[in-house]
């Protein structure tokens, strides 16, 4: 069975995320996006474990669960089209944050689990709840090594899949600028070998994580990790296997499963970790405008954050555009989400009454978001939204968008049309000033420094530009 799966999200019990976090709404969200199987977040915390086990119960499929009949029969009449016979399950999973010193520096790293029962998940919470408080936040925060935890993992349950999380966020990751290591055996030691899949974050996409050839041995995952169900599959992973939780860790080990097909991507660039910066500032930065301020922020002389970008530079040993061989290199694609390609085609708000019409028209004729975004014919898309959403679908898909890249905490920028453009399928340009925004004071852009003697950068590393980002490059046979 090919399915989508988005297992990296968070319930209503974890700091900041929405109230709307709930089994319900989570299963809406699948079900209209397209994924057909969710993680459920936060399964440390005992009240949604409650929760969970209120409105859950184990599914057909072995290790997987689903919403109870009569709560599930209620939610599908609720849902458009194609969506209404989505097949949408669950898997129990949680996310771990160990803040702990080793190797006479303090770590921070973020680790996701899964687990096929919820008898393993109650023996790993016991254990846990020996060594810190796992009650207070549905991710918790515990002064746990990371091999450590590995151990008490596999501990309560041989079958775990145990992923380190987000791998190159800068404060709370296994390879982060600010906390992280330079090796995954320097975090999980002994037991290096028991993990055979990581997380490559919003702020990096599977070309950047080539460049370190040690991660060939492992799959590389995509979640969302969602903190409300509209940010569901904003990343998602593509697989071609049983579909039970022993058919998806058996389709995640070795990078070299044929089951694992590849990955829905965030642009790298739009993350809020890609570049270089000081947001306090306003200062967006290249790696190599960075190098010259050796690390001080020519504004304020506080410390600059290191970039996601910058950070695979320092640990890759290939140069960038490198594909591993066929196995290793899985294909992806880069996608905006639905709702925001909406947005800038009708050039408003993406709660505004036009965009949401769009939207549920969409939804209604033709199918779930990842599908209207990935696969629909562009026909269809035009019968339903007209030219101007389906020269937007069609860029999207192209990968020919502008971003200005996210830094230090800032969410990058986005952009499928110029200013005043909007192009129809045959190219032809018209002007839809009914399209345009209202008129408001602009917003201060980030800086982007530079000693005024120097000639201007080039590009940052790996050919990424700011004129220029987020062109899909024709990939080989073997990813496509």
């Amino acid at each position: 069975m090919l399915y989508i799966a988005d297992i990296h999200i968070h319930s209503h019990y974890s700091i900041a995320t929405s109230k709307a976090s709930d089994p319900e709404h989570i299963f809406l969200a699948a079900a209209t996006k397209g994924v057909n199987l969710v993680g459920t977040g936060d399964f440390t915390h005992p009240a949604w474990r409650k929760e969970l086990l209120e409105k859950l119960e184990p599914d057909e499929n072995p290790g997987f669960w689903r919403l109870r009949p009569e709560i599930e029969k209620t939610l599908r009449e609720k849902l458009p089209g194609r969506s209404r016979n989505l097949q949408v399950s669950f898997v129990l999973s949680g996310e771990l944050s160990s803040i702990y010193k080793k190797m006479g520096r303090v770590r921070k790293v973020h680790n996701l689990i899964l687990m096929p029962d919820m008898e393993s998940v109650d023996r790993l919470c016991a254990t846990l709840e020996k060594i810190g408080n796992i009650r207070s936040d549905g991710r918790p925060i515990l002064g746990l090594d990371s091999r450590n935890l590995l151990e008490m993992t596999l501990e309560a349950c041989p079958e775990a899949c145990f992923i380190p999380a987000h791998i190159w966020t800068p404060h709370f990751s296994v390879f982060g600028s600010k906390s992280g290591f330079d090796r995954i055996e320097d975090c999980y030691g002994d037991l290096t070998g028991e993990i055979y899949a990581v997380e490559t974050g919003l702020s990096s996409d599977p070309p950047m994580n080539w460049r370190v050839s040690e991660l060939d041995r492992y799959t590389l995952v995509s979640n969302s990790d969602a903190h409300s169900p509209e940010k569901l599959a904003r990343e998602a992973n593509l697989i071609d296997g049983e579909f039970s939780y022993r058919g998806l860790t058996e389709s995640l080990k070795g990078s070299k499963s044929s089951n694992f097909r590849g990955t829905v991507e965030f642009y790298p660039e739009e993350g809020k970790y890609h570049y270089d910066g000081h947001r306090a500032c306003n200062l967006r930065l290249t790696p190599e405008q960075s190098a010259r301020l050796d690390g001080t922020c020519p504004v304020c002389g506080g410390k600059i954050t290191e970039g996601v970008l910058n950070r695979v530079a320092k640990l890759a040993d290939r140069p960038a555009g490198t594909i591993p061989e066929e196995g290793v290199a899985r294909h992806f694609e880069r996608l905006i989400p639905l709702i925001e390609v909406l947005a800038e085609s009708h050039g408003a708000g993406s709660a505004t009454k036009a965009v949401q019409r769009s939207r549920e028209r969409l939804l209604q004729e033709i199918g779930p978001e990842l599908f209207v975004l990935r696969e629909a014919p562009v026909e269809e898309v035009s019968s339903v939204s007209g030219p101007v959403v389906t020269e937007a679908v069609r860029r999207n898909r192209a990968g020919e968008v502008r971003i200005e890249p996210g830094y230090d905490g800032e969410y990058g920028t986005v952009q499928i049309f110029e200013p005043g453009e909007r192009q129809t399928s045959t190219g032809q340009m018209f002007f839809f000033e009914e399209l345009k925004s209202p008129e408001k004071e602009p917003e201060s852009p980030p800086v982007s420094w530079e000693k005024p003697a120097e000639p201007a950068p080039p590009a940052a590393a790996g050919g990424v530009s700011s004129d220029s980002l987020g062109k899909n490059p024709e990939p080989p046979p073997h990813i496509r």
